[in-house]
């Protein structure tokens, strides 16, 4: 009973945060343009690193300035998440963001949250009766930490990013409502760019097409790779020429899917074989596996 009062009382908090100002410096209306390189030209090294968490997300993105976690796999991944962090000598997280409550995207965040410091937790705006859940906000809770339920999007500058979060247009969806409240994500930096689409379904990908006219250079393929019908649109409108998906030996990704990337002459790199690292330096971007 006392979760379910927790539960209640922190989704109502959550909902009243809406709209206000939420990181440590005035954002950016989400219109300015990325950051241009140095003087010099190259930027610090940045590292997109998508764990191999199975058939779920889990996506740090940092270099020396900030570190940026999106989704945090399922229970008991949030160990590996602190471990990787730890030995790379990042030491806080500017910004957690969990695209949405299923299991395999917020089950380890109870765990990133205990053990991290994490400035501004951001989530989407639908909740679910889970254990997951109801760990991730007593987590919350034990800390201190108000999270923020994203309505309109946002922009943020990180050291030399800009990290602009889209929310879902929609409180309510019909078909798939959890995956179709997916946060989606862009990394801008220098001239390159990155897109993190969480388990954004049909409606989801066709919302964000018709209202943003954007590339990018790498995009997370949404939801573990199953074909949807509203995919190939979203990948021709994306136009990347590298794609991540994180899937599993037991849930692999489809191969309309890959038909799909092949198609716009994108490559592929799949989570279930090794964790991906994207690196960029505001001119140049490359992925590979982690040996």
């Amino acid at each position: 009973m006392k979760i379910k009062r927790l539960t209640a009382l922190l989704s109502a908090a959550a909902l009243l945060l809406c709209g206000c100002s939420i990181n440590k410096a005035d954002p950016p209306s989400g219109n300015d343009p990325p950051l241009p390189p140095t003087k010099e030209g190259k930027l610090e090294e940045l590292i997109s690193y998508s764990f191999d968490a199975g058939k779920a997300d889990a996506h740090l993105i940092y270099n020396s300035k900030f570190a940026v976690l999106i989704d945090c796999g399922e229970k008991g991944f949030g160990k590996t998440i602190a471990e990787y962090m730890d030995s790379h000598g990042i030491k806080k997280l500017d910004l957690l963001i969990v695209t949405h409550f299923d299991k395999d995207h917020v089950g380890g965040a109870a765990k990133v949250i205990k053990e991290i410091p994490v400035e501004t937790v951001i989530q989407s705006n639908c909740p679910k009766d889970s254990s997951e859940y109801s760990n991730y906000l007593q987590a919350l809770a034990d800390k201190g930490i108000e999270p923020v339920t994203l309505r309109e999007m946002k922009s943020w500058r990180l050291g030399d990013a800009e990290v602009t979060v889209y929310p879902p247009m929609r409180e309510e969806y019909v078909e798939d409502p959890s995956n179709n409240s997916s946060l989606i994500t862009a990394v801008r930096y220098g001239s390159k760019s990155m897109l993190y689409a969480g388990d954004a379904q049909d409606q989801r990908m066709n919302e964000f097409i018709m209202s943003e006219r954007h590339t990018f250079d790498m995009v997370k393929v949404p939801y573990h790779g199953h074909f949807q019908q509203r995919l190939g649109a979203f990948l021709s409108s994306t136009s990347p020429i590298i794609t991540v998906i994180t899937s599993s030996d037991e849930l692999p990704e489809d191969r309309k899917t890959l038909d799909i990337i092949s198609g716009i002459g994108a490559s592929v790199y799949l989570t279930r074989t090794a964790p991906v690292i994207v690196s960029c330096d505001g001119e140049s971007i490359a992925a590979r596996y982690e040996e």
